[in-house]
């Protein structure tokens, strides 16, 4: 490189970690449904707790 130049902003040679894949679902149906049912028994907790009050 000639004095005076500016070198490159980045390097030529990437060090990345390999292609990108997208996600191909979302959520999976088990952890949702483990996420369901306890917001469902914490309403019911707190329905009940209401009730008894």
């Amino acid at each position: 490189m000639p004095p005076g130049e500016t070198p490159p902003a980045e390097a030529s040679t990437a060090s990345g970690a390999g292609p990108y894949r997208p996600l191909k679902r979302g959520w999976s149906k088990g952890p949702l449904m483990i996420i369901l049912t306890v917001a469902v028994l914490v309403a019911l907790f707190f329905l009940v707790y209401a009730i008894v009050l």
